[in-house]
């Protein structure tokens, strides 16, 4: 098997402008198969439970899904790193089992702590027709973006995305320079304001957004409760597979402070896991095993400069609350101008939640369910649950299932094929939002039942 094109960069691959109009393929994409691994808190260090195996695992799921035979799938998109804080130690060896059971690439650590197409390809034999591939950064809501332009631009027609997320011991994001006494180089003039992770920084803006719109922080308890209800009834996720324990208003605001006012429940919990989609033409979807969810457009926020794709700059050494809402609202300009869609369509939101003052800034930039700035605490207040009128987060995200940035894709996906199981919204499903993940740095996806 030969691969014959390999984009090392997707950044042609992102709508980041206003004024673009409706996207060129409006419909003419579709994600049909959904895969994904088991989950663990952290690598136990067999060979078979390593990212490299539980990504080929969530793969060969996503393909089965979508009852493809693997011959047809001519396409591969994937984010190479497979973690942003838990670095493999420096002198550690590779696991003589995992070297054993799996053909090496050509970076020691693939399979391990990154991924590369070159390692998937020699470990997939049965992929035999992959022409194209495309390394996309950071996440999925990059990765996926981008198959769907690249299927779009007819670059592929039949493309798998993988992305995944190793954990291993140790305490997250205290590793590399973090674990430092002291910080040199450019990331001197911010880790002191945004600290391990950058929750600072998103602290700072909660507590400015509390004063600015005079909200409490108990106003955020019914969102991080509901993401954990939600989360539960995600078979595929961390907190359904290990610790299926509902949390309580009381849990959340006796939860200790990280950074105040963020306590740990308004962060997600780092796991082990992969993630998978099978997108392709809206025509070959129909002869699919599960029904096309079509997409009506995507974009996000971001600079494009040649192959460089990076997030928006702030002004001075820490991004304002106000600066975050203007990034947030742009974006949603631009995908409401893609899409051909406006607030009042949008049905359902699974943006992304990865500290939970960022699902704010997400859905009111969006005015989802009508709602403005400073409003997204009094919706938490009304009924934004599976059965209600204006569902808030029915994948749970990463706060009800772990640290993914997946978990909002295989909902939409599910709740618009109708199988999203126990987490099925009770609303006529037809139109949805999902994506992420900051708001100086992201892509979202509308999906729909019809394409139209």
């Amino acid at each position: 098997m030969t691969v014959s094109t390999v984009h090392p960069s997707a950044a042609a691959m992102f709508r980041t402008a206003e004024g673009l109009g409706l996207w060129p393929y409006r419909g003419q994409v579709a994600a049909v198969g959904i895969g994904h691994s088991p989950t663990m808190r952290r690598w136990d260090g067999r060979p078979e439970t390593s990212i490299g195996a539980w990504s080929i695992m969530a793969i060969r799921n996503a393909i089965d899904d979508a009852g493809v035979p693997p011959d047809q799938v001519d396409g591969l998109a994937l984010v190479a790193p497979t973690s942003s804080a838990s670095p493999w130690p420096a002198d550690a060896p590779v696991p003589d089992g995992f070297l054993a059971m799996f053909a090496a690439g050509s970076h020691p650590l693939d399979g391990v702590a990154r991924l590369s197409p070159e390692w998937l390809l020699k470990n997939m034999p049965e992929l035999t027709n992959v022409k194209f591939v495309l390394i996309a950064p950071q996440c999925m809501s990059m990765a996926l973006a981008a198959a769907i332009e690249a299927v779009g631009r007819g670059l592929t027609s039949t493309c798998v995305v993988v992305r995944s997320w190793h954990n291993f011991a140790g305490r997250y994001r205290h590793g590399g320079e973090n674990a430092e006494p002291t910080v040199s180089g450019p990331a001197k003039h911010y880790n002191l304001w945004t600290g391990p992770g950058g929750l600072y920084r998103t602290a700072m803006q909660f507590q400015r957004y509390l004063h600015k719109y005079g909200k409490t922080k108990d106003m955020m308890a019914p969102f991080v409760v509901n993401s954990r209800r939600n989360g539960l009834l995600f078979p595929e996720g961390y907190w359904a597979q290990h610790r299926p324990t509902p949390l309580t208003t009381e849990d959340y605001l006796s939860s200790r402070w990280i950074a105040e006012p963020a306590n740990l429940l308004d962060n997600d919990l780092p796991i082990h896991a992969a993630g998978a989609y099978l997108v392709t033409t809206a025509e070959r979807a129909k002869d699919m095993r599960q029904k096309p969810v079509y997409v009506l457009g995507h974009a996000g926020a971001g600079v494009v400069n040649g192959t460089k794709y990076s997030g928006l700059k702030w002004r001075g050494v820490i991004e304002t609350l106000e600066e975050a809402e203007d990034f947030a609202a742009a974006t949603a300009r631009k995908v409401y101008e893609s899409a051909g869609v406006t607030a009042a369509d949008i049905q359902f939101e699974n943006c992304y939640d990865g500290f939970s003052l960022f699902h704010v800034f997400h859905i009111e930039g969006f005015g989802f369910a009508g709602i403005k700035r400073g409003e997204a605490l009094d919706l938490f207040q009304t009924d934004i649950s599976i059965e209600g009128p204006n569902p808030v987060s029915p994948s749970g995200g990463n706060i009800g299932s772990g640290r993914t940035r997946f978990w909002m894709f295989t909902d939409s996906i599910q709740q618009i094929q109708g199988r999203a199981g126990a987490r099925q919204m009770a609303i006529d499903v037809q139109v949805g939002l999902s994506g992420g993940f900051l708001p100086f740095w992201s892509n979202f996806i509308v999906w729909s039942k019809t394409g139209q």
